[in-house]
Parts: structure tokens; sequence; C-alpha cells
């Protein structure tokens, strides 16, 4: 197959590629003026947004999967027709060798007659005990799947999961740093990196702070596979961040006569924006695809993605952009 060769555009000012949203930069009226009066209502509405979602990460914060918090998992299958206030029923109903009654934090129908059980820990007796009584209780129940994570291993994890994301925000900061050390000295090339962790960091908690809520009056918990949707989404984020920061520094070196720094982030913003909606609207679109039609187990990672990106290209505009303008107006 012959080789397709594909002009650069910068190399015939006069020719322009088309443009699918019929949309040039130059067409949107946008100023500094108006675009920081409309950044610090977003700023103070995420200042909020933090602050609440931290308040809510605190207390009552998140429920936790036995992943992370402990205990045991086990999935049954019974008759087809069994309701599933029969097996919470049947749950209440036990009790643990030790005389306790056993403590069940969710009961979730996945299909005809399969239920997925999640409870605190238990023995081995304990949990052949519990199988009979649910053989004798709902009727020829079968057990599917039966798996236990003690307190120290959930721990575990839990500490792991926090030491990717922190190794990451960190790969992040020196990794913007090297890219960006070619700028003009009076812009550190550090402040690139800082403030993309600091809109990862925004992303981080209000993403977490809305399915802390869901986790309250839904069957969402925290799991290893919320943490892998954050850290994509974070991934995703700091690329959207990177595309205008390099427009930023591209124009830096060819900024015009009288121009200031923030018409000139500005401009940035104005050249960039069609590429960084046309990304978000067409990943969105897979998503929500994946979330309607995929399988019902990753329903929840799916619809994390969805509020990653939303607010990871928000942020992007209206976080990272403009504070890069006020620390550059108090050096």
């Amino acid at each position: 197959m012959a080789p397709i060769l594909v002009p650069n555009p910068r190399a015939f000012p006069g020719i322009r590629p088309p443009n699918p949203l019929r949309c040039r930069p130059e067409h949107l009226s946008l100023t500094p003026v108006t675009y920081l009066r409309i950044a610090n209502v977003f700023l103070t509405i995420s200042a909020i947004a933090v602050a609440a979602s931290v308040v809510l990460f605190i207390t009552p914060g998140p429920r936790l999967s036995i992943e992370f918090a402990g205990g045991t998992l086990m999935e049954i299958r019974t008759a087809a027709d069994t309701q599933k206030q029969a097996v919470i029923d049947a749950l209440d109903a036990f009790t643990l060798k030790d005389g306790t009654r056993l403590d069940h934090s969710t009961v979730s129908s996945t299909k005809g007659g399969t239920f997925l059980l999640r409870m605190r820990d238990m023995t081995n007796e304990d949990h052949l005990a519990l199988l009979t009584h649910l053989q004798s209780t709902l009727g020829n129940a079968e057990e599917m799947q039966f798996n236990a994570i003690g307190p120290t291993v959930g721990a575990s994890l839990k500490t792991k999961s926090l030491l990717a994301l922190g190794v990451a925000s960190l790969a992040i900061i020196l990794y913007l740093a090297f890219a960006f050390r070619n700028v003009p000295r009076r812009l550190n090339p550090w402040k690139f990196g800082i403030l993309a962790v600091v809109a990862l960091i925004h992303d981080l908690l209000i993403t977490s702070g809305i399915f802390t809520v869901l986790s309250r009056f839904t069957t969402f918990e925290y799991d290893t596979l919320f943490v892998t949707a954050l850290l994509t989404t974070l991934g995703y984020s700091v690329m959207d961040t990177i595309v205008i920061f390099d427009r930023i520094r591209d124009n830096i070196n060819y900024q015009q006569r009288g121009e200031t720094f923030e018409q000139l982030v500005t401009r940035s913003l104005k050249e960039s924006i069609i590429r960084t909606l046309s990304t978000g609207t067409t990943a969105l679109f897979m998503l929500i695809a994946m979330f309607f039609f995929g399988a019902s187990s990753i329903r929840w990672f799916m619809l994390a993605l969805i509020v990653g990106t939303l607010i990871g290209t928000y942020s992007s505009f209206f976080v990272a952009t403009p504070l890069l303008i006020y620390w550059r107006k108090r050096d």
C-alpha cells in the first residue's frame, strides 16, 4: 500500500483544514475580561464543591466494598421466582456461632434467581452453616462463588490504591516540568505541573464526593474498579490540560506586540477549545453507549468515567487555566 502524505497546515498558512463544527477560533467572542469573570464564578462553585466533597468523604464517608473493608462475597442461585426480600429475611434469621446476628451489607439480584450477598467476615464453620440455612430456607439454593477478604488485606488494598494515586500525581508534576522546561524564564515550568495536579485533585475530590452520595442511596460501593476509573479519569483530565497548556507555551514564543498574558491565554483557549470539546464529546458518546448497552457489572465503572470526563474537561478550562493567570499576576 502506498503511503499517504498529509501536509502540515502550518506550512501552508493560506490553507485551512476543514472544520467539522464549522467554527473558527476567531469567531469565538471571548475577551480576557469576560473569561475571567466567568472563571471566577466557576472557581467559587468548584471551591464549594470540593469543600462539600471533603466533608462527605469524612462523614458519613463512602460505603466500601469487601475489597477495602474486608468481608465475604457470596453468590447463590435459587429458583427463578425467588424474591430479593426472601433472601434478606433468610439472612436476618441466621445466627452466627458466637450468637450474634449476621451483619449483611447488601443483597443484589444479578439475574433471575441469582443473588450476590456482601457480608461481614466469617469462619469456615459459619460459612457452611449459612449455606445449609439458605438451602433449607430458600429451597435448592446453590452456591456459585464464595470469596472472603480479611481486614488486613482490605487495609493493604486501600493503602496501595492511595499510593497509586500519589505516585501518579508526582509523575505528572515531573513530566510537565520537563515537557515545559523551555518556556521563558518569567514562567516557571513547575507552575504547569503543579496546576495540572491541582486540577487533578479537584477532579478526584468532586468525583469521589458525587459517588460518596451515590453509595448512600444506591448499591454502589467503593472498589478497585472505581479506583481504576479514577486513575483513568486523571489520565484523561491531564491530557486535556496539557493540550491547553501546550498551546499557551507555543503562543508565548510568538507573543504579539502589546499582547498581555491574559490576552495570550484567552487566544490560546479559543484556538484549542474546538479540539478539546470534539475529543471529549467523542469519548462521551462511547462511554454513554457502554453505560446503557454494556454489561451490568461495569455500569458503575462507566458512570464514573462519564462523570470524570465531564469534570476533567471543565477543570481544564475553568480551574487550571485561570489559576495560571492569577499565579502569573502575583509574580
